[in-house]
């Protein structure tokens, strides 16, 4: 057993035990590099917020950002004339959320391969975690594929967790107070996760990240298993195929580029990602976002 200290931000030491089959796994993941090194998932809710409405992400410890992409707050500053709609955008990411005020109701959103929408209210906080690509199957062994496209009460889900915030959070908390709260927590979660030792599923999503999911999944993913062992590896820890998880990270490329107004206006931006024709690429854009290209971004 070999064991890892950090010092969190609050001055409070996270001590990491880590066994044999982590560090395997770890070495693996370095190997075609971190999941974060390489993608950055997007949700643009502050273009869509009204006024008075504030969203805000948060780093965790260091030591938790392999497995975390952030924490996060989506509030109201003042009661809205009317009720808000909060849309999610695909990401690829599974995310834990609750509303600070009633933290007992806290839910748990899988892979979506399409667009979301919540209706919120006027007045509302929210605060959530974002967990990248496969880590929240590898740190509570639960499989993906049942989370798909919908959402469920984190206490059916994962109950530990659950009651963790329920009995923790309350609705005068700051944004440092929660991180804390979760550093500490999700460092004892990693301690107790089994992870799995398979890397050829990490070098499949390696190649996906790097070829920004412009590529023949079939021709380019040969890692070493067949297509339907593969397939299952990416059900479980994704929620979804690998053909689907790719169209997700090229999309979620797309909104990370920002077109331009010349690459839109001439057309030119389907055939950079690998759209072979505009109708397939706004059609495709707008499942995944809700609206058209010209209208996400402005133009």
């Amino acid at each position: 057993m070999r064991i890892w200290t950090v010092v969190s931000r609050h001055g409070k030491k996270l001590a990491c035990l880590l066994n044999k089959k982590t560090i395997a796994y770890l070495a693996g993941v370095n190997a075609i590099e971190s999941i974060r090194n390489l993608y950055i998932p997007i949700q643009p809710t502050v273009k869509q917020s009204a006024d008075n409405v504030a969203y805000l992400e948060f780093l965790p410890h260091p030591s938790l950002q392999q497995y975390i992409y952030c924490y996060w707050e989506l509030k109201t500053l003042a009661p809205l004339n009317e009720a808000f709609i909060y849309r999610v955008v695909a990401d690829g990411c599974i995310d834990i959320y609750f509303e600070l005020g009633n933290p007992a109701e806290n839910w748990v959103m899988g892979f979506c391969k399409k667009y979301t929408e919540f209706p919120i209210g006027n007045q509302f906080h929210y605060v959530g975690v974002r967990f990248l690509p496969t880590m929240f199957p590898q740190l509570f062994r639960v499989d993906a594929s049942t989370l798909s496209n919908r959402y469920e009460e984190l206490n059916v889900v994962v109950p530990e967790t659950a009651r963790f915030i329920a009995s923790r959070f309350h609705s005068d908390m700051n944004v440092t107070e929660m991180s804390g709260l979760f550093d500490n927590w999700f460092a004892k979660v990693i301690l107790a996760a089994e992870f799995d030792e398979d890397n050829r599923l990490y070098e499949a999503i390696g190649i996906i990240l790097q070829q920004s999911g412009v590529l023949n999944v079939e021709a380019d993913l040969n890692t070493g298993i067949s297509p339907r062992q593969l397939r299952r590896l990416f059900e479980f820890y994704i929620g979804d195929t690998p053909k689907t998880f790719s169209k997700v990270v090229r999309f979620q490329n797309i909104l990370r580029a920002k077109p331009s107004t010349q690459s839109l206006r001439n057309n030119k931006l389907f055939f950079d990602v690998g759209y072979y024709d505009q109708a397939h690429f706004i059609k495709e854009f707008r499942n995944f976002y809700g609206v058209t290209p010209s209208k996400a971004f402005g133009r």
